[in-house]
């Protein structure tokens, strides 16, 4: 059985200084995606579906609202061996200073990791997209008696130099290693992908940061041959390859990982298209998060097309196209929202608190009537007044605002943000 077999280790990032303004306040695998879950939830529901139940996530930055989360969202069965725990970076006697790096982190967590009775350590990161079955990386992983499998996905010229790029022999064993190469050497790194992925111009194999160790192996590496490696891509990973038995495992499924603002857009907005990559609709790959009693969502007279709308909001705009609303949140009467992701709020007004912020001059919670907003990111808990227009685009330079930031043409209104009527961006 995995579940008795493996501990999974998911990493919390460091400070995700490319998903700003976003991070800010909360570490990247804290940010709210698809309109009600939070992007830990990928890993660990990942996980849950592959019969894994217990996990530890490590944190460091801004970590106050994902250990909330955690906590509020993965409650197991007292009958069950399944947990969540977090483990945050912390001083003690052997080390005074934060994690390093993705290794240096697993390697001070394993004073409380090794407690438990485990052969495999799966390693995950916190801020990916994608459905896996982690069983068949698994088998596959026994079967070749490896020492690391790494999960592995064909990406072409474009992607290929955000990523450590490996080449394997006939038998997927892992031969040869660079990370982020230059656009020059890519010719020298292509690998046989199979003929549906070439033809998508995916030619190179590209590290997921996915990771399964042998037990024994990672301690001896982290603790002993290793001890001052920070980092599995730049260091374990590649020197293993020359001396231990190193597998890929190709995926071929949807992945996206969520590094800057951009991609973090595109990958909400993608949830909407008619056949999503990303299926929120799979019973067998359901999307686990924190249950809320909310009520159901209140539409008035609105057009919505292509868009996802999360429970517990109250819609009276006009029209919702290409969009992600979030939980929670009033838009007023008049409004469009265009190709956008509202995040939605934490909470409701109640109408005498309606009635005084008006009173002050501030905004309702939530968006106004007759607003425009297009190409655009709404954090969570903002309060945008009447007649606000906010267009995203080209036309706009990156730049960073006290009420918003601009990045590759998006708008990112930031959390608890105060707009008042008529502002235009």
């Amino acid at each position: 059985m995995i579940s008795t077999s493996v501990v999974a280790v998911i990493l919390g990032g460091g400070a995700g200084s490319r998903l700003y303004p976003l991070t800010s306040t909360r570490s990247k695998p804290a940010v709210p995606i698809g309109g009600k879950y939070r992007l830990v939830d990928i890993p660990i529901s990942n996980c849950i579906n592959s019969n894994i139940n217990r996990m530890f996530v490590l944190t460091q930055y801004n970590s106050a609202s994902l250990n909330k989360h955690i906590k509020n969202a993965y409650q197991f069965s007292n009958f069950s061996s399944g947990f969540v725990d977090i483990l945050a970076a912390e001083q003690t006697p052997d080390s005074l200073g934060w994690f390093q790096g993705t290794a240096d982190a697993v390697r001070q967590s394993l004073k409380h990791i090794k407690n438990n009775d485990f052969d495999y350590v799966l390693i995950l990161s916190g801020d990916q997209l994608y459905q896996m079955d982690f069983r068949e990386m698994f088998e596959n992983h026994i079967a070749k008696g490896a020492d690391i499998s790494i999960a592995t996905i064909p990406v072409g010229d474009r992607e290929a130099p955000e990523f450590g790029i490996l080449k394997s022999d006939s038998e997927n064993y892992i031969t040869s290693f660079i990370e982020k190469p230059a656009k020059d050497l890519l010719p020298q790194w292509e690998s046989e992908t199979g003929e549906t992925m070439k033809a998508q111009g995916r030619k190179y194999l590209a590290s997921m940061g996915i990771y399964i160790f042998n037990r024994d192996f990672l301690f001896k590496q982290l603790l002993e041959d290793k001890k001052d490696a920070t980092d599995f891509g730049k260091e374990i990973i590649p020197d293993s390859i020359l001396k231990q038995k190193v597998v890929s495992f190709q995926y071929d499924g949807y992945w996206t990982d969520i590094g800057n603002i951009y991609s973090f857009y595109e990958a909400n907005l993608a949830l909407t298209l008619e056949v999503p990559h990303f299926n929120l609709f799979d019973n067998t790959k359901a999307i686990y998060s924190r249950a809320r009693m909310l009520p159901p969502m209140k539409i008035g007279d609105t057009h919505i097309t292509s868009s996802i709308l999360a429970e517990g909001s109250i819609i009276d705009a006009s029209k919702i196209t290409n969009s992600v609303i979030g939980i929670r949140i009033r838009i007023g009467k008049g409004t469009e929202i265009i190709n956008s992701y509202v995040m939605g709020s934490d909470y409701y007004e109640t109408i005498l608190e309606m009635k005084n912020s008006l009173e002050k001059g501030i905004p309702k919670l939530g968006i106004g009537e007759n607003c425009i907003i297009e190409n655009a990111i709404v954090d969570k808990d903002c309060r945008i007044g009447n007649n606000v227009i906010i267009k995203g685009g080209a036309h706009l330079t990156d730049s960073d605002h006290a009420l918003y930031a601009v990045k590759d043409g998006i708008v990112v209104l930031k959390k608890r943000a105060i707009i008042p009527d008529g502002f235009i961006i």
